[in-house]
């Protein structure tokens, strides 16, 4: 039998269909690619494994996602997606509205697959496989095992708290459609998704207020102005400063992609590893490129310069300099104290938080918690 075709069926059916010595038609269906080999970061006790799954559509007919179940290198399971989570993680690229469960991928379309695994934290997890189950046109299932996903190693950035004092909260949540961990930007032929680990810090006061005044103004909101902290001893690779701010929340003006981060600094930490801190206030920035930094000092000033729905700092890192062409990757804050999670960020602005105090140290902050730095 050709190589080719061997390897075909062991993709579509499993190894264990070979052995059983029967014929199978091949067909045609999805070319499955995992760009961003998942890099294991500690969270909430956990470690959590972050990435996406892009599908693209080879055959010549409309072929629909019906799970996606993720297993470990010794075969255990550790996720199945089907239904409404399916739904959830689901984008299909190009399409804007909301993608329904039953979503038809047509011929030629990509479809993007966003998954976020935990693991406990003595789990050896070295690589991840794929069962992805789908139907043709006529109703027929099908089930592809594409080649597994090998982990990424990585000395995950430890950096110190971007901010002073608190409450803040961490906001950031995989299921927002339109969120930072959905934004992927296809610049110079290549797609990339900078903000994987972005949080955005937002102020708050005792009561979930985020304003002590009109919650139109910028300069009301608690926490406008707050020193931003460098998170490490660093070198100043890039600096923005000078864009205007709206004065008005609600009426704040989109921006040319390139100017959505508004004004910020961001810090190489090694060779290949930097940190973005973005949206700070018009005037504010400390630094200039090519300066040495020491972790805590101040950089900036937490603002409302470019893309954004409110006063807050948004902080993620990356592979390289740039704030749209480089691939997030994750980092750990080294000391926080968490007071509690927003369930429902619905809540935000309007009533406290669920309490849950902790110290946490080295970890990645988990969605919508609610911190004091120390």
């Amino acid at each position: 039998m050709h190589r080719a075709w061997l390897i075909g069926i062991a993709l579509l059916f499993g190894p264990e269909r070979l052995l059983a010595d029967e014929p199978v038609e091949a067909v045609q269906s999805f070319v499955v690619e995992a760009p961003f080999a998942p890099i294991p970061v500690r969270s909430e006790g956990r470690q959590l494994l972050v990435y996406e799954l892009h599908l693209t559509n080879f055959s010549d007919q409309s072929l629909t996602l019906m799970s996606v179940g993720v297993l470990d290198d010794r075969r255990t399971s550790l996720a199945t997606f089907a239904g409404e989570d399916l739904a959830s993680r689901l984008k299909i690229a190009g399409r804007t509205a909301r993608t329904p469960s039953s979503a038809a991928i047509a011929p030629g379309e990509r479809a993007l697959v966003f998954i976020e695994i935990a693991v406990p934290l003595a789990a050896k997890v070295r690589a991840l496989a794929h069962a992805i189950t789908y139907e043709t046109a006529d109703k027929t299932a099908r089930t592809l095992t594409p080649p597994p996903v090998s982990l990424r190693a990585m000395d995950v950035p430890r950096l110190g708290p971007p901010l002073h004092g608190g409450p803040w909260v961490a906001v950031h949540d995989p299921r927002w459609q339109r969120g930072h961990r959905r934004m992927f930007y296809a610049i110079d032929g290549t797609a990339s998704l900078p903000g994987r680990f972005a949080i955005d810090w937002v102020g708050v006061d005792a009561q979930g207020a985020v304003t002590h005044g009109d919650a139109d103004q910028p300069a009301d909101a608690i926490g406008y102005g707050s020193d931003v902290l460098a998170g490490a001893d660093a070198t100043v690779a890039s600096v923005r400063d000078g864009m205007a701010e709206s004065g008005s929340i609600k009426d704040n003006p989109s921006h040319r992609l390139g100017d959505g981060a508004g004004n910020h600094v961001v810090l190489e930490l090694a060779p290949g590893v930097y940190a973005f801190y973005e949206h700070l206030r018009t005037g504010s920035v400390r630094v200039h490129a090519g300066d040495r930094v020491r972790k805590g000092e101040v950089i900036g000033a937490l603002g409302f310069s470019g893309d954004s729905t409110g006063p807050h700092l948004h902080l993620h890192v990356a592979d390289c300099g740039d704030p749209l062409r480089c691939e997030g990757v994750p980092f750990v804050i080294d000391t926080m104290q968490v007071l509690g999670r927003y369930d429902d960020l619905g809540g935000l602005g309007k009533k406290p938080w669920r309490a849950e105090e902790r110290a946490v140290e080295s970890e990645w902050p988990g969605s919508n918690v609610v911190v004091r730095f120390r």
